[in-house]
């Protein structure tokens, strides 16, 4: 089975490029290649995938392309590759979220390898994403005073708790909680907690 997800792979030296696709495409990856690195931000590539990116290039540094991804929002994970021993700019690389720094003369398992763990990474990210999209689309449904019942709920307050806090009734407070367990398709209080953290982060 071909595995999901394609492989990026960014380096001006054209030979590098043809022998990382013909690597990655015989082991069932999709490939695409780009000699420049700002034909590669200009296609805007989307998850599940990763980029193989050289350190070293005329236009722009693989930092800049790593730099200028987060800037674009382009969630890929990436995996360097250098000529060039330098401690320093692989310290660099890890710190803006870099996968793996691989120096050249790599072997041919260790870069696949890394694509296998990065890709599989961005596909966890990706399916995070879209579980994550799919509750709020659920949590917008919910009425104002439900979402204060669920987020008590969720807490693990108790339905006397609720009514008391909410100054309504207990029975009142169930009926609110069962509508928001079946809205947001959950089966327990701590099920719904799960399923509301994402959502009810302060940075959200």
């Amino acid at each position: 089975m071909t595995p999901e997800g394609i492989v990026y792979v960014v380096d001006d030296d054209s030979a590098m490029r043809r022998s990382v696709a013909f690597l990655a495409e015989s082991v069932g990856w999709r490939v695409q290649t780009f000699e420049r690195p700002e034909a590669f931000l200009a296609a805007r590539p989307q998850p599940p995938g990763c980029v193989v990116l050289d350190v070293r290039m005329p236009t722009m540094s693989g930092l800049e392309v790593q730099a200028a991804m987060r800037a674009r929002a382009i969630a890929l994970p990436v995996i360097f590759i250098t000529g060039h021993a330098d401690v320093s700019l692989a310290v660099q690389a890890m710190k803006l979220g870099a996968r793996e720094f691989l120096e050249k003369p790599f072997r041919d398992q260790a870069l696949l390898d890394a694509i296998g763990k990065a890709v599989r990474l961005s596909t966890r990210h990706l399916e995070q994403h879209s579980r994550t999209a799919e509750l709020r689309e659920r949590y917008a449904t919910l009425t104002v005073r439900e979402r204060e019942v669920a987020s008590l709920v969720a807490q693990g307050q108790p339905n006397r708790s609720i009514a008391a806090a909410l100054g309504i009734s207990a029975k009142t407070v169930q009926v609110h909680r069962q509508h928001v367990l079946e809205k947001m398709d959950a089966h327990s209080a701590a099920e719904l907690a799960t399923m509301l953290l994402p959502l009810l982060r302060p940075d959200d």
